[in-house]
């Protein structure tokens, strides 16, 4: 990659908008024209204001035929036309957006997509690299006779945006955002009421087979970076799955092309980073605190082994359950890194004790990894410490 290529080199002028008091029924026809990852959303006066994602509608769980676009809508990250490919994809990854606003002062130019960014590293010598050494390992997968509805509570909770389909053990299809938009929200007939509300209660009990894409285009772990962009651009497609002679090993997207792009500039703030995002959740200045301090001594342990990564924080109350007036936690912990993305959970009374065993989980997860062991396989001992084996002293 020429790292003297920047925002003002590859975005382009022509992009696609909607009002801020459209409905959000009214919004999805934008997202079938090319399928952009986000929308840009303007006021009456036809001004820019945010953006609206696929994303967001899809978490939302609001009927998409009175809610507002303007509800739904985030502020994007900025992007100057001297920004580099390494800070764009940085602020890809921080902000969950993969279309950005580019700004000459209070001019806005047009927008940067993942795509430029990935195509535009990929013709550099990094994109010789072959496709094993970003792809994600042993993806969540589903079976194909599942319901639509588990695999879009599958996509909602981990974040996910493919999930690979599976029968007997073998791949058959793929589901991502854009089916369940298509099958879900594009219909006309919506239920009002409860947790799938504005969604089509019918297509919710469908097995996913009904809704996949069966012709799936895959790569192998050796093909390179480049050719496996090329190969998504040629099928306009934003991922594909991973196979070794008939077997499912992973699934790169164009996130996981975004993580080590982000890192191939040098940068003097190279770090960890936390990210919260709440439902539900009073978090005092006190419980922000300790949770700061629980990952800054995760953060410690682990920089060195992978020097720039984001953990994201997901936290949610159980309604009004309480005991004795602490209430039940749901915490989802996801730490995006260039070795791979992994997954913790846990559920308790308490948002600190919660933390703290998703947070404990997590670590074990990571030092009992293929990826953390090879990098220095004095993780493995730092594992049976905490399982509570006896080591001797060398």
């Amino acid at each position: 990659m020429a790292l003297s290529v920047t925002a003002k080199d590859i975005y382009v002028k022509v992009f696609n908008s909607v009002s801020e008091n459209d409905t959000v029924s009214r919004c999805l026809e934008g997202f079938k024209k090319g399928m952009p990852p986000v929308l840009a959303v303007v006021n009456e006066k036809d001004k820019y204001v945010g953006v609206i994602s696929r994303r967001s509608i899809l978490r939302s769980r609001l009927d998409p035929s009175v809610t507002k676009v303007k509800s739904l809508m985030v502020i994007a990250p900025q992007v100057l036309p001297d920004t580099s490919l390494s800070q764009i994809a940085r602020l890809m990854i921080g902000s969950g957006l993969r279309q950005l606003p580019l700004f000459d002062k209070s001019n806005l130019l047009g927008f940067v997509t993942d795509e430029l960014v990935i195509h535009a590293t990929v013709s550099g010598e990094w994109g010789k690299d072959k496709v094993e050494g970003v792809m994600t390992r042993a993806p969540y997968t589903i079976e194909a006779n599942r319901s639509v509805g588990a695999v879009l509570g599958l996509m909602r909770e981990f974040g996910v945006s493919h999930v690979p389909v599976l029968e007997a053990g073998r791949l058959v299809g793929i589901v991502s955002l854009q089916d369940i938009l298509g099958s879900i929200y594009w219909p006309q007939r919506h239920q009002t009421t409860g947790d799938f509300a504005g969604e089509k209660t019918e297509t919710l009990g469908v097995a996913v087979k009904g809704i996949m894409s069966s012709q799936v285009i895959t790569v192998s772990p050796e093909v390179s970076l480049r050719d496996s962009e090329q190969r998504m651009h040629d099928h306009d497609i934003s991922c594909l799955p991973v196979v070794s002679g008939d077997r499912l090993v992973g699934i790169i997207t164009k996130l996981d092309y975004l993580e080590p792009i982000s890192q191939l500039e040098p940068a003097a703030d190279r770090r960890l980073m936390v990210q919260f995002g709440v439902k539900n959740v009073d978090i005092s200045a006190e419980q922000q605190s300790f949770m700061m301090g629980e990952f800054d001594s995760f953060s410690h342990r682990f920089q060195e082994a992978f020097k720039l990564g984001t953990l994201f924080v997901y936290m949610k109350a159980h309604g009004s359950t309480t005991m004795r007036g602490t209430p039940m936690i749901n915490c989802r912990l996801q730490f995006r890194t260039v070795r791979g993305t992994f997954f913790s959970a846990s559920e308790g009374w308490g948002i600190e004790p919660t933390f703290k065993v998703a947070l404990d989980r997590l670590e074990r997860r990571l030092l009992r990894s293929k990826e953390l062991l090879a990098y220095n396989p004095k993780y493995a001992k730092d594992y049976l410490r905490k399982m509570g084996v006896p080591l001797e002293e060398t």
